[in-house]
């Protein structure tokens, strides 16, 4: 905290003398009119900074140690004494949670943020729905899902819709699974839901689809539109490590990793037989 002070306070420091020593004449109404006022502004700023730090030290040093037991046990101190259930404050706990897989405190906390501030649960739905599917209870999972899919931001909305459909493939429920991952793997614009809902598709619900031939064709097609724009398993892996630190994504990175070697995998066979055919034309032309 004191070193990152020092270095902020010799930054501003720099920034406001360089103008100054370069004056020369003009000193007088270049320190009146442009460095008065940003030492002023640089003042407030770093006041700023340091008040902040000071407020959320506790916080901070545990999140840097990464203490997730010691970092809940705080957090319950501000949220269930002290009723404050902010936003931020309830996805960190419930976050610090799951990272130490205690999925019942994850639900406890969902009840009385519930009772006290019903908002804070739609914000953080998709680590509430986490939770659920952690703990096995596909159907609660579906049916908390189904709740809240329809809210909130479009990224959150469409793994909502995803994680929907995963439970239900998770509960059996495949005509539902199906439903959902049609619609993911030709609609959705985020790469790693179109890769995934695709690999699902084509791996677990055409097995039991009585659409099985198209649920293949979407599937493959889902595959043609991410290796438009991403065209190496590497860039792929940099893509859903863009996102690793999300928890929605770190519970399902197995099977994303799985979808990049399966899409990549039918790129690259397709690549082929491209290939293929026109080396054959090629012959035929000679």
């Amino acid at each position: 905290m004191i070193v990152f002070i020092i270095i902020i306070t010799i930054t501003i420091f720099t920034a406001v003398m360089l103008p100054v020593l370069s004056a020369g004449s003009g000193f007088a109404i270049n320190f009146q009119y442009i460095t008065f006022p940003m030492i002023l502004i640089m003042g407030f700023l770093l006041i700023g900074i340091t008040i902040f730090f000071l407020l959320n030290y506790r916080l901070l040093s545990l999140l840097e140690r990464e203490d997730w037991p010691a970092l809940s046990y705080y957090l319950e101190q501000i949220i269930y004494v002290k009723g404050r259930y902010s936003a931020y404050k309830v996805k960190l706990l419930a976050s610090s949670y799951l990272v130490i897989t205690d999925y019942a405190s994850v639900l406890k906390l969902e009840s009385k943020a519930m009772l006290a501030k019903p908002l804070v649960v739609e914000k953080n739905a998709l680590l509430f729905g986490a939770a659920r599917v952690l703990s096995g209870d596909s159907k609660g999972a579906a049916a908390f899902f189904h709740t809240y899919m329809d809210k909130g931001k479009s990224y959150e909305r469409q793994w909502m819709h995803w994680f929907f459909g995963f439970s239900q493939l998770l509960a059996g429920e495949f005509s539902s699974a199906e439903r959902e991952f049609m619609s993911m793997a030709v609609s959705s614009k985020d790469a790693l839901i179109t890769g995934l809902s695709s690999y699902f598709l084509q791996s677990s619900v055409a097995k039991y689809s009585l659409r099985s031939e198209e649920c293949r064709s979407v599937a493959e097609n889902g595959c043609k539109r991410i290796t438009k724009s991403i065209k190496t398993i590497d860039l792929w892996t940099k893509e859903a490590d863009k996102m690793g630190t999300d928890i929605h994504i770190a519970i399902v990175r197995k099977y994303i990793d799985e979808a990049g070697n399966w899409i990549f995998s039918i790129n690259k066979i397709n690549n082929e037989q491209i290939d293929s055919s026109l080396n054959k034309e090629e012959d035929h032309n000679e």
